[in-house]
């Protein structure tokens, strides 16, 4: 059974393969065809010839689309939040991780809990980074939370009331 959480792992190993040969220009088509392709090789077994349904797939490649289309501007809400770092020097892991979960947060239309977005993005760096990835990951993605959430409050506006 396909979740979103395995589509939210499969974006992250796209990205993570996509900020590992940055040079390399691909299009977006080909690299889901080559990733979905490659999925199939790795399979044995019952699942061999079986990719996830269709909507677990076009979620997981929603995800990547809209983080690349997005990226500078989720690297910028993540360095807004890192004291004396820079976004290069943080591990390929946990910035994929974060720009994943920076983009749920601010960017997509269908927007999650922040709860199941952080909790999942910690999992993840747990299960492909290191133990400590997940900290790391908790303190950003809930600074970048609630300046998202300070943001959107400020651009809200109030309704004028007497007593206001």
């Amino acid at each position: 059974m396909s979740t979103r959480r395995e589509a939210r792992e499969w974006a992250f190993q796209i990205l993570f393969q996509l900020d590992m040969n940055p040079t390399e220009e691909k299009d977006s088509a080909d690299v889901f065809k080559d990733f979905w392709e490659g999925q199939l090789r790795l399979r044995t077994g019952e699942n061999a010839d079986r990719l996830p349904p269709p909507p677990i797939r076009e979620f997981t490649e929603q995800l990547v689309t809209g983080v690349m289309h997005n990226r500078d501007a989720i690297d910028e809400r993540i360095t807004a939040c890192l004291k004396n770092w820079d976004i290069k020097r943080i591990g390929r892991v946990e910035r994929n991780v974060l720009r994943l979960g920076v983009f749920e947060i601010a960017f997509a239309e269908k927007k999650p809990p922040l709860a199941v977005v952080i909790n999942e993005a910690i999992d993840i760096s747990k299960f492909f980074g290191t133990r400590e990835s997940g900290r790391f990951i908790n303190g950003i993605l809930d600074a970048v939370a609630r300046k998202h959430r300070a943001e959107a409050e400020a651009e809200t506006p109030r309704e004028w009331s007497p007593g206001s």
